[in-house]
């Protein structure tokens, strides 16, 4: 009646998808179902920090999220990992930021439904691509968006390469309705110093195949923000 945390920081920003540019905190949960190759979160699953999960309730995240800022956030980001991997505990987390009109972002690989989906302000669903070596279960991926709200939900994919871009289009072509966001993906989540030369020379690349696609044109693509400034630094 738990939920695993791995990592609470902030204020920072948020780098990608629907609330870029937000000032947000974040709580990183343990645990996740997928192994993508080019996670830039492992450690939240692959037992390299391990010794750095805490078992903590609702009231015990909140409480050290006003110890570590006071007043100074109106928005709590979610990650992991895969948060939608956790029930009763994460809802009792969500409403009770909700209750101080504290704002909730989520993002999942939309792998597993969680009733408590309904509660937050962004919900991220994040199909991961092939160069991630996971497949995804369009079944599931169905049942979980026809049971959301459009204004709730966005989808964004991470793209490294043409393979990548053609599942974007995919996803964009089945459910066209949905805000869709591209993001580019950086290969080495653990590389130091200046990466955003890399990073820029791959927006530049995403944004002529988009450009060029007559079928992507209402797609926002975007780079990984927070990557362009601090590079791979780690709680920022």
């Amino acid at each position: 009646m738990k939920i695993p945390v791995i990592e609470i920081f902030g204020p920072t920003m948020q780098g990608e998808g629907r609330a870029i540019g937000q000032k947000t905190m974040f709580v990183r949960t343990a645990g996740c179902d997928y192994r993508c190759h080019w996670c830039d979160s492992a450690f939240t699953w692959d037992g390299s920090e391990k010794d750095r999960i805490r078992l903590l309730d609702a009231e015990e995240i909140y409480d050290e999220l006003k110890e570590i800022v006071g007043n100074n956030f109106q928005y709590v980001t979610i990650s992991g990992g895969n948060p939608a991997l956790i029930g009763k505990p994460m809802a009792e987390f969500i409403q009770l930021l909700r209750k101080d009109n504290i704002k909730v972002g989520i993002e999942t690989q939309g792998s597993r439904w969680q009733d408590w989906f309904g509660f937050v302000d962004d919900l991220t669903i994040s199909p991961k691509p092939p160069s991630s070596g996971m497949e995804t279960d369009l079944i599931i991926l169905d049942e979980i968006i026809s049971r959301l709200p459009l204004d709730l939900l966005s989808l964004k994919v991470v793209v490294f390469d043409d393979n990548d871009f053609l599942f974007a289009k995919k996803i964009h072509k089945r459910y066209p309705d949905a805000e869709f966001f591209l993001s580019v993906g950086n290969p080495n989540p653990n590389e130091t110093g200046d990466i955003y030369p890399r990073l820029l020379k791959s927006l530049e690349w995403l944004w002529e195949k988009v450009i060029k696609d007559p079928e992507m044109n209402t797609v926002r693509a975007l780079p990984q923000l927070h990557a362009l400034v601090w590079s791979n630094k780690r709680e920022v």
